[in-house]
């Protein structure tokens, strides 16, 4: 297969009961990855994966890790069977951890816990009801600033996904008036999301406090395969810009639009999303419809990945 390929890992939002199914059912590989997870985090993931309920893989300390450890199975799945070597990884905000363990830049055991532990943080961060997060379509990044600035309060972009979808977080009133805002600007939509706390702001700060110092008993090594950060679009070679970039994106917008231009500066032709849904897919056929996408979050679609990247 000619042209680069890059890895991409989901964020929260692509999880589901029963995500990773494939593998854990039939691969014993899979099957020692969940009790690593389990043993590391003192109760049974795998269970909560294939069973749920829902409403406790939907909490954000438990999600975390759930979609982490899914999107580990499904590149170990990937690599037995190709010997496929991405030019570079990235990942959409819990994303990016994932792809720090897949450049090699942190273990798995020290990432699962990582992770665990920046959902109980930013579950904590804020109360209940103090902050939101709404989705805006049909607004370019310059229309959405003035959106904000206009709302007044504490609100601001928190993910530019994609040149005309944003996602805006901060203090529940302000997000309030934003949405009201956008739609008199002419949003094609502006809605609330079912979140609980304002991911990537401000109001993060006491998170990011926590996972700064959580991070000094962590491992972290250079990485092995060029990481793109979240917080700036730019390239992690060395671990102290992981460990940064990591600390950084807790407060910081998630632009994801930047990260995948210069993906596409890379040369990269072929972008794998790998573990569950397929948001990263989407949102790349929206910001450059050059780069071929493929889903790899099942025993199927690793096998459709492989004849394509051995065609």
């Amino acid at each position: 297969m000619s042209g680069n390929v890059a890895f991409l890992f989901p964020g929260q939002g692509s999880q589901f009961v029963g995500m990773g199914a494939t593998f854990i059912e039939s691969s014993a590989d899979a099957k020692k990855r969940v009790e690593e997870a389990s043993d590391a985090l003192g109760f049974d993931i795998g269970k909560m994966i294939l069973q749920g309920p829902e409403e406790e893989l939907r909490l954000t300390s438990n999600t975390q890790p759930a979609i982490l450890l899914v999107s580990v199975i499904a590149l170990e799945a990937l690599l037995a069977k190709t010997a496929i070597e991405p030019s570079v990884v990235a990942g959409h905000s819990l994303g990016e951890f994932s792809a720090c363990w897949a450049a090699g830049a942190i273990g798995f055991t020290d990432v699962i816990r990582l992770v665990r532990k920046r959902g109980e943080l930013m579950q904590s961060a804020v109360p209940v009801g103090k902050g939101g997060m709404a989705a805006i379509i049909g607004l370019c990044a310059k229309e959405i600033h003035a959106v904000c600035e206009e709302a007044g309060g504490d609100v601001a972009p928190a993910n530019f996904n994609s040149p005309q979808q944003t996602v805006i977080a901060g203090e529940a009133l302000s997000v309030s008036r934003a949405i009201d805002i956008a739609k008199s600007k002419g949003a094609k939509r502006a809605l609330s999301l079912p979140v609980s706390a304002p991911f990537h702001t401000k109001m993060m700060i006491p998170a990011q406090e926590g996972l700064a110092k959580f991070l000094e008993t962590i491992k972290i090594n250079n990485p092995g395969i060029p990481v793109l950060r979240n917080v700036d679009g730019g390239v992690s070679r060395q671990a102290e810009e992981i460990k940064e970039g990591l600390i950084r994106q807790v407060t910081g917008c998630v632009q994801w639009v930047d990260s995948m231009r210069n993906l596409v500066g890379m040369n990269v032709t072929t972008a794998l999303e790998i573990g569950p849904g397929k948001v990263l897919c989407g949102l790349m056929k929206r910001i450059d419809k050059s780069v071929k996408t493929m889903q790899v979050g099942s025993s199927e679609e690793v096998e459709k990945a492989v004849e394509a990247l051995n065609g």
